[in-house]
């Protein structure tokens, strides 16, 4: 059991660490990429196909975005004891499962329409719908969940890490 205990400051670090790659990167794509990829779409959106040809978000966030559910899941379970760290990371957790889940439902079907299909099967007019949709609701959700996702987790650290300082502090008493 000691043994365990050991992990739980290095896994619940490493999903802090995922957590604030996955906001700076959703950062980043909001306030540099998709401003040059919603510009005028459908003429951006090929243009930002013929950018992102050799890799693009689409071979980024699906597997950061699952390491981040596992690690989380992980920490959530290793610091299940600590009860003022467990209910951030829990929250954590959710947020960034809300936002994989939303993502998989809501984008990358529009996703495909953009990217993949583009207007040898739709219109342009079409391909603008869909963009503006992406664009309102990524600040809705996407941005929304990984922003609460990361502020939990990083609460969550400073939770555990103060617990775990107070109990060192605890043990020196007796010592």
């Amino acid at each position: 059991m000691k043994k365990i205990q050991r992990l739980v400051f290095p896994v619940v670090t490493a999903y802090l660490w995922v957590m604030m790659v996955l906001f700076g990167a959703i950062v980043l794509e909001t306030f540099m990429i998709y401003p040059n990829v919603f510009a005028a779409p459908p003429e951006s959106l090929e243009l930002a196909m013929d950018f992102m040809s050799v890799s693009g978000p689409s071979d980024f966030f699906p597997p950061l975005g699952f390491l981040s559910w596992v690690l989380g899941a992980g920490a959530l379970v290793l610091s299940w004891r600590v009860e003022e760290a467990r209910w951030w990371i829990l929250f954590s957790l959710a947020m960034i499962v809300c936002e994989g889940v939303a993502s998989m439902l809501f984008f990358w079907p529009r996703n495909e329409i953009m990217f993949v299909e583009g207007l040898e099967v739709h219109s342009a007019e079409y391909l603008k719908q869909v963009a503006r949709e992406f664009e309102t609701w990524h600040w809705r959700s996407r941005m929304g969940f990984n922003t609460a996702a990361a502020v939990a987790a990083f609460v969550g650290f400073l939770r555990l890490y103060r617990h775990r300082l107070l109990s060192r502090g605890a043990l020196d008493e007796k010592a």
